[in-house]
């Protein structure tokens, strides 16, 4: 991906005002369940942050920038790609007004191209650190503010992705999770990281592939599984043998030729495959395992070895009635724009 063009110097403090304005009025009062309709705002319900659903790209960027913005004493940003002069200038602009900005960038994969937000942030009183296992993937995506509350999400801060890519975020206030997130974030930023709290109902990385098998296999009915990559034996395993049992199990993903073995292994088990092809309408990028409309996994998570075994993951489960109720609506519209999959023939 080319780099857009950086936008220098800070957000001016007015407009970070009106950010942090917009966060409190829109997204803490209410539910951001953004399905089908753009930018819309589910009103049907008054309800704690920890269970608000961001919707991508209906909702635009516009909830994460204000959610940023809302800081008042700190911010703490991991993340696997950020490569977002607007989300920047943002972070910037919170230190500048004295916010307490600490940033994990990967370095892994994704150095490169997490260079230039590195050094910008680094010139504008923006603490920044390269994840401290260089060996493996820091893959993480999320953003705490105040200790109060974090946003973990399956989208990195990459702009010229957010138009054509479905992903997810939750905000999430549960006081154990937040806690959970926190003191990881603490240990990978210090430079010693350590095996992460659980928190409430927090899925971490490296180690998540039984928790995520174990969901699969408590289905009775459905699983409806969004993921960018295929390739981890167990959760394909999970997943046939719930489609074996009867459970109606589907995916949808976008195509790439790396994972044809497992789709035609999965259709042969009795799951329905669809496929989308790059950018239009959508590019899948969103990490989603949704389990009889009782409980469904977001989060950073693909179904692959390394990033279940070994990169710095997290994801979230949740039990919210309104939040399964949209991911699902969403996952079902995204269905008939994708082609089911023939075993040996492909869509």
């Amino acid at each position: 991906m080319k780099r857009a063009d950086r936008v220098t110097g800070t957000i001016a403090l007015p407009a970070i005002l009106a950010l942090s304005t917009a966060f409190v009025s829109l997204v803490l009062p209410v539910r951001l369940a953004v399905g089908l309709q753009p930018r819309g705002v589910d009103q049907s319900a008054v309800i704690r942050p920890a269970d608000t659903l961001i919707v991508e790209p209906d909702a635009g960027i516009g909830p994460i920038d204000a959610f940023m913005a809302s800081a008042r004493r700190s911010v703490d940003l991991s993340m696997y790609e950020l490569a977002d002069p607007h989300a920047e200038s943002i972070l910037v602009a919170d230190a500048a007004r004295g916010v307490r900005v600490h940033v994990i960038l990967d370095q892994r994969l994704e150095r490169a191209r997490n260079q230039a937000a590195f050094t910008y942030l680094s010139a504008h009183r923006v603490a920044v650190h390269w994840a401290p296992d260089a060996d493996n993937t820091f893959h993480i995506k999320s953003v705490c503010v105040d200790g109060a509350r974090c946003a973990v999400m399956t989208l990195n801060l990459t702009s010229g992705y957010y138009a054509t890519t479905r992903d997810f975020a939750v905000v999430d206030s549960d006081l154990d999770d937040v806690a959970a997130i926190e003191e990881t974030f603490a240990g990978d930023f210090g430079g010693h990281p350590e095996v992460p709290t659980l928190g409430a109902d927090l899925v971490w990385s490296p180690g998540s592939t039984a928790a995520l098998a174990d969901l699969i296999g408590t289905a009775s009915h459905t699983v409806l599984v969004y993921n960018e990559e295929l390739n981890d034996r167990t959760t394909i395993k999970a997943l046939a043998a719930a489609a074996h049992r009867g459970v109606r199990v589907e995916v949808v993903m976008t195509y790439q030729s790396s994972w044809v073995r497992n789709f035609d292994a999965l259709t042969s088990a009795g799951a329905q495959v669809r496929v989308l092809y790059g950018e239009h309408p959508l590019y899948i990028h969103a990490k989603m395992i949704w389990v009889d409309g009782k409980r469904v996994f977001l989060g950073s998570e693909n179904l692959s070895v390394a990033s279940l075994t070994r990169n710095r993951e997290l994801g979230l489960l949740n039990t919210d009635p309104a939040i399964l109720h949209a991911t699902q609506q969403t996952f079902e519209h995204d269905a008939v724009s994708a082609r089911i999959w023939q075993v040996g023939r492909g869509p």
